[in-house]
């Protein structure tokens, strides 16, 4: 593990202090609990939107001479 340092207003360390006793932990596993929920949560965003999806394999091959008919795109 590594250590860090936080900063907290009053409030929230006083709130955090009264759930970890209440929960019969210390303070830094109910913050590193806190933490892994989150980074579990997380899910990033894709690189990709498909906006260039067209759905059609030979569209390049198309270009000059048929177009296909634009597909909806929601």
């Amino acid at each position: 593990m590594t250590r860090t340092t936080l900063t907290l207003d009053e409030e929230t360390r006083r709130r955090l202090r009264r759930i970890a006793a209440e929960r019969g932990l210390s303070m830094a596993a109910l913050i590193r609990e806190a933490v892994d929920e989150t980074v579990a949560r997380y899910a990033p965003k894709p690189r990709s939107l498909g906006i260039a999806a067209s759905g059609t394999h030979d569209t390049a091959r198309l270009a000059g001479d048929v177009r296909p008919e634009p597909r909806a795109w929601r």
